[in-house]
């Protein structure tokens, strides 16, 4: 794998005294071998690092929104022409199968097409005056330097979510990249760069990115230059970052943990909800936010629905996710492995039934951690069931009503994604409405994963709140500034308040 991701990085653009000689040692999940040795940053770089963004700012805010469109639409080129390699390289750093790996890279391509068109759309609202002879009207305008911190499990796609919108609305960005996939950083670097090149006009350090652990995010949440904090990740690290930047007044956008649950009911397509859910709980090996951790089933149709859900479990092919036919790669390392046994040994002390689970391929990989996709059956949701394990488990419980499955599902801590199987329109709208999911995504007959960009991305309680990605997610990118413009030859006041001189 070294050789091939060299090589990849190469023809990405990245030279090589950036991922060797580093103190930063990155290993493949594929097969645990070192793919490169990454430079890490200090906390006095970082906060050179924001002054070099807060200049770059200061220049970009001016530059018309079409042409800051325009950088987008190049970058978004130059992801097309490199999309197989930078997408091989998600596979062999973040252990993503080819096609998730093709379909993250397609994420970015397509955020930046989104991007262009709200480069031209960035309007705010002209608003009624009291005052005869006056406008008023709101308006959104560049924010500052948006600091960005990403996970590990979309290594790219959720950087290009928030630098593509913020680009856009006229801010630079600080990307500090999960310390388990810094390479994918890196090659996005170099092709934004490469987009730069082709550009005129970008101040320089429109985007930087710097490797580094705690301490260099740190310095950048901690920083009064940086206008936003997006961070992805989870709910630890929201409950680290959240205060530290509400401390000092800034502004932050979380996307933490996701705890989601699937409803199938009596009026379902089975065959579609098997196969909805089968993605949902386990690809990516389960380590998305959106992967479908629990499935709330009414009791009439339960058994049969999990036992083919079991039987289809089995039938998953684990293996390289750069192979051909595999669907289920690896876990990023030994602690996600320890991390889903451990989570495995509370179900079965709770009362559950444990199927799959064990660790797989030790044999032919030594140095990493596949783990065959688990289904619990539980008695009831436990403390266990209500805490996310980022690992392909998928917890199975029964209900008898509607209202009973929308408690069950809506009685964790998290409140990303959701879905209801069914056929009827009650139930449906139901589950839509102010008395159903109070997830921040809640889909009908189709799983908790695989959002499309078109839409904002983001969900509620200790999920954080924030959205990315589509909509109107973009004002957050922006200060919002009210204008009351006097044309008239008087000065009336608000209110009919009378101060006459």
């Amino acid at each position: 794998m070294t050789n091939q991701t060299q090589d990849l990085l190469s023809a990405l653009g990245v030279p090589a005294a950036a991922y060797t000689g580093g103190t930063l040692n990155v290993r493949s999940p594929i097969d645990g071998a070192v793919l490169g040795a990454v430079h890490e940053a200090s906390a006095a770089e970082m906060t050179a690092a924001v002054g070099r963004a807060h200049a770059a700012f200061l220049e970009w805010r001016t530059v018309p929104a079409p042409k800051r469109g325009e950088l987008v639409r190049l970058f978004g080129e130059e992801l097309r022409a490199h999309k197989a390699a930078l997408a091989r390289l998600v596979s062999l750093e973040a252990g993503k199968v080819t096609s998730e790996g093709e379909g993250e890279v397609q994420e970015m391509i397509d955020i930046c097409d989104f991007a262009v068109g709200l480069s031209r759309q960035l309007h705010g609202l002209t608003i009624a005056s009291e005052r005869p002879g006056h406008r008023m009207m709101e308006q959104y305008l560049p924010l500052g330097v948006v600091g960005i911190i990403s996970a590990f499990n979309f290594p790219v796609a959720v950087w290009a979510w928030n630098s593509a919108l913020a680009l856009v609305c006229g801010d630079s960005c600080l990307w500090k990249p999960s310390e388990k996939t810094p390479l994918t950083a890196l090659a996005t670097q170099a092709l934004f760069e490469k987009a730069v090149a082709r550009y005129e006009g970008a101040p320089a350090y429109l985007s930087q990115v710097l490797n580094g652990g705690a301490a260099v995010g740190e310095a950048m949440v901690d920083d009064a230059r940086v206008a936003l904090v997006s961070a992805t990740g989870s709910t630890r690290m929201g409950r680290a970052v959240g205060p530290r930047v509400a401390a000092r007044f800034g502004r932050c956008l979380l996307e933490l943990g996701g705890n989601n649950a699937i409803i199938v009911t009596p009026s379902a397509d089975l065959d579609l909800a098997v196969r909805g859910i089968l993605f949902g709980a386990y690809g990516t090996a389960g380590q998305r936010c959106t992967t479908t951790r629990r499935v709330i089933a009414h009791e009439s149709i339960h058994d049969e629905l999990v036992a083919r859900l079991d039987r289809a479990r089995a039938q998953l092919k684990i293996g390289s996710p750069v192979e051909a036919g595999n669907l289920i790669g690896p876990l990023i390392d030994k602690q996600a492995f320890d991390a889903m046994q451990a989570a495995l040994a509370a179900a079965r002390e709770q009362g559950g039934e444990v199927s799959g689970g064990d660790r797989a391929l030790a044999a032919q990989y030594p140095e990493a951690w596949y783990a065959a996709p688990a289904l619990v059956r539980m008695p009831a949701q436990t403390a266990i069931v209500r805490h996310e394990t980022f690992a392909p488990i998928l917890y199975t419980l029964k209900y008898k009503t509607l209202d009973e499955a929308i408690a069950l599902q809506n009685d964790v801590p998290q409140g990303l994604s959701s879905a209801i199987f069914t056929n009827n329109i009650r139930e449906a709208e139901t589950f839509m409405s102010a008395a159903g999911s109070d997830c921040g995504i809640a889909n009908v007959n189709i799983g908790t994963s695989g959002a499309e960009i078109g839409g904002a991305f983001g969900g509620e309680k200790e999920t954080g709140g924030g959205r990315e990605s589509g909509s109107d997610a973009w004002k957050a990118y922006m200060r919002r500034t009210t204008n009351t413009v006097n044309y008239s030859r008087s000065l009336p006041l608000a209110q009919g308040v009378k101060f006459d001189i």
